[in-house]
């Protein structure tokens, strides 16, 4: 299980890199619109 984990995640390096590059954008729209109404 653990060579077909590793050859999923060398086979699909860029997708991996773009799903974490969301996941943190997502991340901060998150603690930006919760810090939000404490600054109005």
């Amino acid at each position: 299980m653990s060579k077909q984990i590793t050859a999923a995640l060398v086979r699909d390096r860029s997708t991996i890199l773009s799903d974490a590059l969301g996941l943190a954008s997502l991340a901060v729209m998150l603690f930006v619109g919760l810090s939000l109404p404490g600054l109005v």
